[in-house]
């Protein structure tokens, strides 16, 4: 029985996004550098098959970073109740962001396109400015916590710095150590006690 033109639509649309999962773990790994014969072999499919669905590699590298724009952090914050404490908000904000990597392939991914010569300006620039937009966020998160005792006292940007130390960390071992990455994933609180004074306020 010949399929339905809503089932070769359906197969269509899968096909599509398992080359699109296959090109993501490929960035990943190499970069904008990498090839369609790259993402073809990752996804088991022909090469002609990957370019009909997306003509250029450059087609896919758009679309997945448009997919890692759209699954922004900051929109945790901006979805947060207002009536929480900035260190409330500030928490949430980092366990998301730690949570996330989880799956790390979009970090690497947003890793690799802010630093390779290999991918398009355009492109570069918005990764830049969404990681400048995140720091600021963050920074303006401790220094409210600060003021509202609920986060240790100290230089800001230092308390910024060590927080993304810990997490490029998670984002590089995931990279260096995949098969124990999971297993040993740390839990959000270990990061949060660096960040609490030794006497918080009261919640």
């Amino acid at each position: 029985m010949p399929r339905s033109e809503e089932a070769k639509q359906r197969l269509r649309d899968e096909q599509r996004t398992h080359i699109l999962e296959a090109a993501r773990r490929v960035f990943a790994r190499k970069g904008p550098a990498a090839t369609m014969d790259d993402i073809a072999t990752e996804a088991s499919v022909s090469h002609g098959l990957a370019y009909r669905y997306f003509t250029s590699k450059d087609i896919i590298l758009h679309t997945i970073a448009e997919q890692a724009f759209q699954a922004n952090p900051l929109t945790i914050v901006q979805e947060l109740d207002k009536t929480k404490t900035p260190g409330e908000r500030l928490r949430v904000l980092l366990t998301g962001l730690i949570e996330s990597r989880r799956h790390p392939e979009y970090h690497q991914l947003l890793d690799r396109m802010r630093n390779s010569e290999a991918t398009p300006e355009e492109l570069r620039e918005l990764a830049h400015k969404r990681a400048h937009a995140l720091r600021g966020v963050i920074r303006q998160g401790i220094v409210e916590g600060q003021a509202s005792g609920e986060i240790v006292a100290g230089d800001p940007d230092q308390l910024l710095r060590a927080i993304y130390a810990c997490l490029d960390g998670l984002t590089h071992w995931a990279e260096y150590y995949p098969e124990e990455y999971i297993e040993h994933f740390p839990a959000a609180e270990i990061f949060w006690r660096m960040l609490k004074p030794e006497n918080p306020v009261k919640e």
